[in-house]
């Protein structure tokens, strides 16, 4: 089989249409108490020759191919030159090529030089998935993701000037019941000062168990209090929201500016509808 995968295998929803190569093998951060994505996976680096291999073999193939994702976590860590010539081999393989989008992180983004990631652009890179889950900078540090949100606004507005484009996620509850406001007004604070092509808002569903230890894990109502807050405080001037993973209490999909005021209203609506869990968190994904 062309390619040949390494469970687990983990891409975003929106790249279900593409085509998966691994370039490396977990996450080379893979300390967040909230994300079991890779836990129990050594990070290691494909065999550059290996992958090169496996590319044109796979070109050789389906020459038609228009999207691709790399895996696994944060391509971006392996280093320009090293991302420079995969992306080399995946444009000389599918003369079709459209784009190539993979997972990031503000401190691999940082590492690279505008000019960098300006060839990136040249050569089809196109989206960069990017988890701030929260913009309050001590609940970062609690739950052991090792970025600094400023940091991350940085580097997400560097790439999209380069021609980049950023999907950031936030991860609703993630604060729990005690920093719940404060977690959204700060993540729009964030999220204002980066300006997102795409931003997604995902529910904290706690595989791993407590992401600190105070944690309270929200009800469903709570969980739309606090997106409402969210979307609030939120002044995008071009950016697609949506809010439609399993995780959510409910799908919204909207673009800002137009739509902030209906996704508002609708979000009020449903908190008054009393519909919603005000007890527990109603139904999480693991228990579907």
């Amino acid at each position: 089989m062309i390619p040949r995968y390494v469970e687990p295998l983990y891409r975003p929803p929106a790249e279900a249409e593409s085509l998966i190569f691994q370039a490396a093998y977990g996450c080379p951060h893979n300390g967040c108490r909230f994300c079991g994505m890779y836990k129990g996976v050594a990070y290691r680096p494909r065999p550059e020759l290996e992958l090169l291999d496996e590319i044109a073999a796979a070109g050789r193939r389906c020459p038609g191919v228009r999207r691709i994702f790399l895996a696994d976590g944060d391509v971006l860590a392996l280093g320009f030159d090293r991302l420079r010539r995969i992306l080399e081999a995946l444009n000389a393989a599918f003369p079709r090529l459209v784009r190539i989008n993979s997972y990031a992180n503000g401190s691999s983004i940082a590492r690279y030089e505008d000019s960098a990631l300006e060839v990136l652009k040249t050569l089809r890179f196109h989206t960069l998935y990017l988890g701030l889950e929260t913009g309050m900078q001590p609940l970062l540090d609690r739950v052991g993701k090792t970025e600094q949100v400023a940091q991350m606004i940085d580097s997400v507005r560097r790439a999209q000037a380069c021609g980049l484009r950023a999907s950031v996620m936030v991860l609703l509850g993630l604060g729990g019941r005690v920093y719940s406001r404060e977690h959204a007004v700060r993540s729009a604070e964030a999220l204002n000062a980066m300006q997102p092509r795409l931003l997604s808002a995902l529910r904290f569903v706690p595989v791993l168990g407590k992401p600190f230890g105070e944690f309270e894990l929200l009800s469903e109502a709570e969980t739309v209090a606090e997106l409402l807050t969210l979307v609030e405080n939120l002044e995008l001037e071009h950016t697609v929201f949506r809010a439609n993973h399993t995780s959510n209490p409910l799908p919204l999909e909207a673009r800002f500016p137009a739509d902030k005021a209906r996704l508002i209203s609708r979000l009020r609506s449903v908190l008054d509808s009393g519909v919603l869990d005000e007890s527990g968190p109603g139904i999480l994904p693991a228990e579907l």
